[in-house]
């Protein structure tokens, strides 16, 4: 009862944690984005829909806009570039008081790279505005078999570097979007492979093994065949590393987690 109470208590600050590292990652939401070569954007004039325009930003940074002309949005952000089009537009006395509205479509100018157990690494460019960890991860081929269920996000917002890491299962299975975090130029997603164990002495299959989640040393045992008709649970041990790298020897209990690494070792019964 008491080991049942302290895995609970456990899973639950573990929740916690992810939900504070998660909402402290949304706080810090991307910086608007500078507009660069490739970027694809849509722009509207208040009240002159003939002048509505949809144009790729050039290798030179520039557009074609109606009457305008050529127009330098290279390293503007959205309302810096909004500003620009309406002041070509009234100083080309063109629209006496122009009001410009941009919308971002693609984002080719900012890329993302995606490392590790996903079908295609490499990088990546963010193709829309409010493209998400699960996207990228999509456009990369996704993730292989044998690849970890948590992802790690790594970038910079608002000049500070930040790191998360992202459960895909709860986002995709649970539907829990809020913890799939937007992209921003320059951020690196890496995909570990997944956590694992070993078991030998006298078990069944000694081997290596995946840990599944919330898996516990019985769990082990089982899915290692059940231990031989020599071996016995009272000398079972787990060599585990600490957090220093020194490896420590255990006496678990059945219903104990198994952690990732951990070394199973099943004793001969001296009966």
């Amino acid at each position: 009862m008491i080991r049942t109470a302290m895995r609970h208590l456990l899973q639950c600050l573990l929740l916690l944690s992810f939900a504070a590292g998660s909402a402290a990652f949304a706080q810090t939401a991307p910086a608007q984005h500078v507009l660069g070569p490739g970027d694809v954007i849509r722009t509207t004039v208040f009240q002159s829909p003939d002048l509505s325009n949809e144009a790729r930003v050039s290798e030179t940074g520039q557009i074609t806009f109606p009457l305008v002309g050529n127009i330098a949005v290279g390293g503007l952000t959205l309302p810096a570039a909004q500003d620009r089009i309406a002041k070509a537009l009234k100083d080309g006395k063109f629209v006496i008081n122009p009001q410009v509205s941009i919308m971002l479509l693609q984002i080719r100018s900012a890329q993302v790279s995606i490392l590790g157990q996903v079908g295609k690494p490499g990088r990546y460019p963010i193709e829309a505005a409010g493209s998400k960890v699960s996207d990228m991860i999509a456009a990369a081929g996704g993730a292989v078999p044998g690849a970890s269920d948590v992802v790690t996000l790594v970038g910079t917002r608002n000049g500070r570097p930040v790191k998360l890491d992202i459960d895909l299962p709860a986002v995709l299975q649970a539907g829990k979007t809020e913890l799939d975090p937007v992209v921003a130029n320059g951020d690196i997603i890496y995909v570990d492979r997944a956590p694992m164990m070993y078991v030998y002495g006298e078990v069944q299959r000694p081997g290596v093994a995946r840990v599944e989640r919330g898996m516990t040393v019985m769990q082990a045992l089982a899915q290692s065949g059940g231990l031989t008709q020599r071996g016995t649970e009272r000398g079972l041990r787990i060599h585990r590393r600490d957090a220093n790298g020194e490896v420590k020897v255990i006496q678990p209990g059945m219903n104990d987690p198994v952690q990732r690494d951990d070394v199973i070792y099943v004793r001969e019964s001296v009966f």
